[in-house]
């Protein structure tokens, strides 16, 4: 492929993601965009323009182009300490400027930008530009899947209950189909990226890791089991949880997972499309690393780890899973099958294993090298992507991290079970 074709097809990829963001942001008013519910969420407008800055910083101005407004650097920077001082991540709903309008235009600029410099470089200067579009692009990727939490987070906490979209299909539902687990004689084995295609930094270098003998279940843990967790009293069995877990669970009185409202004999999730009735089959979402541990633990199994699921997940075609443009915007049951299902989409899988560097991790020079390394304390490793994820993001080898005690995402678990 000559450079002109190269720098034609990076530019048509460009330009449908950040399509995309401005897809997934156009239901929302210029009110919606301005809240943040809380610090760990940002406002809608923030992440369109904070993606944008990612392009602007990393990629037009150490080529000589000027910014379009210094003082976006400032707020629109989320933690690379190496690009200087930055608004505070608690205040961004107070940014009621620049608007919603403006922040259109700032995207507009840059986009106009990058189109110029995709379509003029050539041979190494185009070579050098590849890597960081593509971190840019599933940087812009993971801020689409957080666009979607965090209105829905907003949305949940207005009184009204709000719906993302309207006239949504309804899913039908049913009891669960049996779980199943599928064995692994484990041995010496290897994970991580395999140099195809891009990964980010996490998920190198590929290295040999040992497994004891395991089995993965079938699908992932559903509405059915987590409402037998509730009615045997799960919440309130400390011998089911880990002594954190209870702790947090009695910090902030839970009885039930995020976005759940447990009424009698109803179990209704509040979703993008509003408060919806959720069958047993459907998978359970919006689970703290503590409610999946202690869940999987009343069900007789545990959490796998991530070099477990990477084993499993490994050759397994993402073919039918569900994600983003399914157009579900929420996991759906899973079909009849001994081989194990939903590895990719519904819910983000958490796992045991603490997010830590592989053996000869090393991060890259300058700013960009915060992107993963920074964080790799105090948090768990989740794998397989949601409903929320755009396909083609997730893959096996992907490690997506958050502390164990988020419940603002689209997370689920998977039993595992040692043999």
């Amino acid at each position: 492929m000559n450079d002109r074709a190269q720098g034609e097809g990076l530019l048509a990829r460009y330009l449908a993601v950040r399509a995309a963001t401005e897809g997934l942001a156009a239901p929302l008013s210029a009110e919606d965009q301005a809240v943040q519910s809380m610090p760990d969420c940002s406002p809608t407008k923030w992440h369109r323009a904070h993606t944008t800055w990612f392009f602007e910083e990393f990629v037009l101005v150490p080529r000589g182009v000027s910014p379009v407004d210094e003082r976006y650097r400032y707020l629109f920077n989320s933690y690379y300490e190496a690009v200087g001082p930055r608004h505070a991540r608690p205040e961004r709903g107070l940014l009621t400027r620049p608007s919603t309008k403006e922040i259109g235009a700032y995207r507009r600029a840059v986009d106009e930008q990058m189109s110029a410099l995709l379509l003029r470089a050539e041979g190494p200067e185009l070579e050098a530009l590849l890597p960081l579009i593509e971190l840019g692009l599933a940087h812009e990727e993971q801020h689409q899947e957080l666009l979607l939490t965090d209105i829905l987070h907003a949305f949940s906490m207005n009184p009204l209950l709000p719906a993302y979209r309207e006239g949504a299909a309804s899913w039908p539902g049913g009891p669960a189909s049996p779980v199943r687990f599928q064995e692994h004689a484990g041995g010496l084995v290897q994970i991580g990226a395999t140099g195809a295609g891009f990964s980010f930094d996490n998920e190198r270098p590929r290295h040999r890791v040992w497994v004891e003998p395991f089995a993965l279940a079938s699908r992932l843990i559903t509405v059915g089991e987590v409402r037998a967790f509730l009615e045997a009293g799960g919440y309130r069995t400390p011998s089911l949880w880990l002594a954190a877990g209870m702790d947090f669970v009695r910090q902030h009185g839970l009885s039930a997972p995020l976005h759940a409202r447990v009424e009698g004999g109803s179990y209704r999730v509040f979703t993008l499309d509003g408060l919806q009735e959720a069958s047993d089959d459907e998978p359970a979402s919006h689970l703290s690393y503590y409610e999946a541990d202690a869940i999987a633990r009343f069900l007789g199994g545990r959490l796998p780890t991530e070099v477990e699921w990477e084993i499993a997940a490994s050759g397994v075609a993402e073919v039918g899973a569900n994600f983003r443009e399914t157009g579900a915007l929420r996991p759906l049951p899973a079909a009849a099958s001994p081989l194990p299902s939903q590895l990719f989409g519904d819910t983000w899988e958490w796992t045991s294993s603490a997010y830590a560097p592989y053996p000869g991790f090393s991060t890259a020079p300058g700013a960009v090298g915060e992107y993963n390394g920074k964080f790799m304390v105090n948090q768990l490793v989740l794998r397989g992507g949601s409903c929320f994820t755009p396909r083609g993001h997730a893959r096996a080898s992907y490690r997506n991290f958050w502390p164990a005690s988020t419940r603002f995402q689209m997370t689920g678990a998977r039993l595992a079970r040692s043999l």
